[in-house]
C-alpha cells in the first residue's frame, strides 16, 4: 500500500489529489510586460475563458501592471530575458483535480505567461481577498481627498498673503 503511495507522488500527484471531488483553487500570474494592454486583456481573457470551460470561476483580479520586488530571468529560444515589471491577475476556480492538472499544464505552455503560482484555498478566503480589494480602494480615494483640500486651502492662503 505504502508504494503505491509513492509511485503516486513520484507521477506528480500529490495523495490529496487522488480523490474526484472538486476544490477551490487559486492561480495568480505574471503576463508578459511587454505584450500592449490589448493583447494583455485578450490573453486574461483566453485564460479565463479556458478555466471556465473546466471549472468554475469563484472570484478574479483583472490585470494590472506591477513592479517586481526581484528579477525574474526567462530563457527562451531566442536567449535569456529579464522581467523587473509585469501584469499580475489571478482567477480563483473551482475544478476537479484531473480538470485542474489540464489548468496547470496550460498555464505551463502559455509563452506569455513568465511565472505562475497555483495554490489549493477555499470560497470563502477567495471572497474575503476581494472585499479586502475594495476596502483597500476605498480607503485611498478618501486619503486622496483630504490632500486635494489641503492644497488647495494652502494655494488659497498664498494669494491672499500681501508681500
Amino acid at each position: 500500500m505504502a508504494k503505491n503511495q509513492d509511485e503516486e507522488v513520484l507521477a506528480g500527484e500529490s495523495i490529496e489529489e487522488v480523490g474526484s471531488d472538486p476544490r477551490v483553487y487559486e492561480l495568480g500570474f505574471h503576463l508578459d510586460p511587454e505584450l500592449a494592454s490589448e493583447e494583455v486583456k485578450k490573453a486574461y481573457q483566453e485564460i479565463r475563458a479556458f478555466i471556465e470551460t473546466l471549472g468554475t470561476i469563484v472570484a478574479e483580479g483583472d490585470p494590472e501592471k506591477i513592479q517586481l520586488a526581484y528579477t525574474i530571468s526567462r530563457q527562451d529560444t531566442a536567449g535569456r530575458r529579464d522581467f523587473d515589471s509585469a501584469y499580475f491577475a489571478w482567477i480563483v476556480y473551482e475544478a476537479t483535480p484531473a480538470n485542474h492538472a489540464e489548468i496547470l499544464t496550460s498555464a505551463d505552455v502559455d509563452k506569455r505567461i513568465i511565472r505562475f503560482i497555483d495554490l489549493l484555498t477555499d470560497k470563502d478566503a477567495a471572497r474575503h481577498s476581494v472585499e479586502m480589494r475594495e476596502l483597500s480602494l476605498k480607503t485611498s480615494e478618501r486619503v486622496d481627498e483630504p490632500d486635494a483640500s489641503a492644497s488647495a486651502e494652502l494655494d488659497a492662503a498664498l494669494e491672499n498673503v500681501v508681500v
